[in-house]
């Protein structure tokens, strides 16, 4: 006999696949990252083996705890559903005890970058990391500079030229009626950079707060089908509100009958 409410077992159902497909969504996630990186050959990627760790784990535990919710509400194990429960316990407050600092400093990341930005100038005169570092950006975003072409001073690389076929905005630098000067992207790289940094950080912002409300919801249906299993063959109580007055014989029962002898 099922102890537990056929609607809230087929809700907490689907609510658990939902939650292993965005566990599988962040493992492909994962693994897209590391074959872009892996093609780009760059050395400066294998910093990012840490970042793919934990989408990695944070994907697999996401599926394993969806497959897990699902088990335990289809077989109606109190066990299963209590492990849910503590994981989706620690996963909320992990979540928020992460998202809320995330989210307090997101506004103050722009002007952290830009300081420890700046303390890599002149790029011309920095090391070869650095250059590696700005030349990558500067043919990828075809920009020209970390903030402005006069951070390489008088020494321009070959990688912000810009050709007036490309649609990108261009400027011309050093010319004269003697020499014909040179192309070069008009566009600092540090503005484009940000936008895509500003833009990551929200979509992992909307990430963590996303998981957090469905380890809360998590939390709620599952504590319920928990306290449902926990009383598994409570009868009805029919509750009877007993009379407090007795009503008095009708007038036609006093008339009926007979007066008392004398």
């Amino acid at each position: 006999m099922a102890q537990i409410n056929s609607c809230l077992k087929r809700t907490f159902i689907v609510f658990n696949f939902f939650f292993a497909i965005i566990g599988g969504i962040i493992i492909g996630l994962a693994v897209l990252s590391q074959i872009l990186t892996s093609a780009e050959g760059d050395p400066s990627v294998e910093g990012r083996g840490m970042g793919l760790i934990v989408l990695y784990v944070m994907g697999t535990v996401t599926m394993l705890l969806g497959l897990l919710g699902a088990f335990g509400a289809y077989k109606e194990q109190k066990l299963s559903l209590i492990v849910f429960l503590v994981c989706m316990v620690i996963g909320a407050f992990l979540m928020f005890r992460g998202g809320i600092p995330a989210a307090i400093a997101r506004p103050q990341i722009e002007g952290v970058l830009e300081e420890k930005f700046r303390d890599l100038l002149p790029l011309n005169s920095a090391s070869f990391q650095v250059k590696h570092m700005a030349d990558t950006l500067q043919t990828q975003m075809h920009c020209c500079g970390l903030f402005s072409y006069t951070d390489w001073n008088n020494d321009i690389p070959a990688s912000c030229q810009c050709s007036n076929e490309e649609k990108y905005e261009c400027r011309m630098l050093g010319y004269s009626y003697l020499s014909q000067g040179r192309s070069i992207y008009s566009k600092p790289c540090f503005p484009i950079l940000m936008h895509y940094i500003l833009l990551l950080a929200d979509i992992s912002l909307g990430v963590i707060f996303t998981l957090a409300a469905l380890a809360v919801l998590g939390m709620v249906l599952s504590s319920i089908m928990i306290h449902q299993l926990r009383q598994p063959n409570r009868t009805t109580i029919l509750l009877s509100v007993p009379a407090i007055f007795t009503p008095g014989p009708p007038k036609y029962q006093e008339l009926h009958n007979p007066p008392p002898p004398y």
